[in-house]
């Protein structure tokens, strides 16, 4: 079995692959300060409930932006998977790298860049819903040409509740109705929702002019909200960061 994981700011995914069909996923906190024997604990409870034992696990794959936790990741693997982690980064993957500084890009990026190309051939945007909102540009060529990146819906929510006081906290896994809010809540559902639809379109919009009418894949945790709501959405592929793990660790 293969074990791949994906760690992000906000949320590490994790998923286990027998040969190539994904049996089991699972999302959680990332949580920095952890060891790798709480790391154990954790991946172990997980596993049991799926029936997987530790010792099944032949290979573990990993992208992550968050660089503390590239040690605990090795240590868990070594002590308990009895094997070292394959760490996926700009110099060992296979797609060419169109940037001035090819390590400054995430390594997560470049592992969706890769399942989309697999799936879609070339000529995209793939756009990650996650702790950032990541635009990334693949030629119809398979080359990594860039992108954007915009705070996450997240975060900019966060902001405008930590810095207006008198307005609460509110659920924005859910779409307003109508555009015009009428109470306080609804106004603040339809304003982030839909005004990060608004920013997603106009983004791809642009991007489009640099490139010829590519096909739009989003990801991440919120991609099925923003599918709903965005006009340029066309695919949606809530399991292509796993996927991209899955493919670097069979042609590694």
């Amino acid at each position: 079995m293969l074990f791949v994981i994906d760690i992000g700011n906000t949320n590490t995914v994790l998923g286990v692959y027998q040969n190539d069909q994904l049996t089991h996923s699972w999302r959680v906190k990332t949580e920095r300060q952890t060891t790798e024997d709480e790391f154990h604990i954790q991946v172990s409870n997980l596993f049991m409930f799926a029936k997987i034992a530790l010792g099944d696990i032949e290979h573990t794959v990993a992208s992550c932006v968050v660089p503390p936790m590239i040690g605990i990741l090795d240590a868990f693997c070594v002590k308990y998977l009895n094997h070292s982690p394959f760490w996926v980064n700009a110099k060992n993957v296979s797609i060419p790298i169109c940037l001035k500084n090819p390590d400054e890009v995430g390594a997560d990026r470049l592992v969706n860049a890769i399942a989309a190309i697999n799936k879609y051939d070339g000529n995209l945007i793939v756009i990650d819903f996650g702790t950032a909102t990541t635009f990334d540009c693949i030629s119809s060529k398979g080359e990594y040409l860039g992108g954007a990146i915009s705070p996450g819906i997240m975060i900019a929510s966060e902001a405008l509740f930590m810095n207006a006081s008198k307005l609460p906290r509110v659920d924005i896994y859910q779409p307003p109705k109508n555009i015009i809010g009428k109470d306080t809540a609804e106004s603040i559902q339809s304003g982030i929702i839909f005004g990060y639809a608004g920013l997603v379109d106009g983004i791809v919009k642009r991007i489009s002019l640099e490139m010829d009418s590519p096909t739009i894949i989003a990801t991440g945790g919120l991609a099925p909200l923003m599918a709903n709501v965005s006009q340029c959405i066309e695919q949606v592929e809530p399991d292509l960061t796993l996927e991209g793990l899955r493919l670097i660790a069979q042609n590694k």
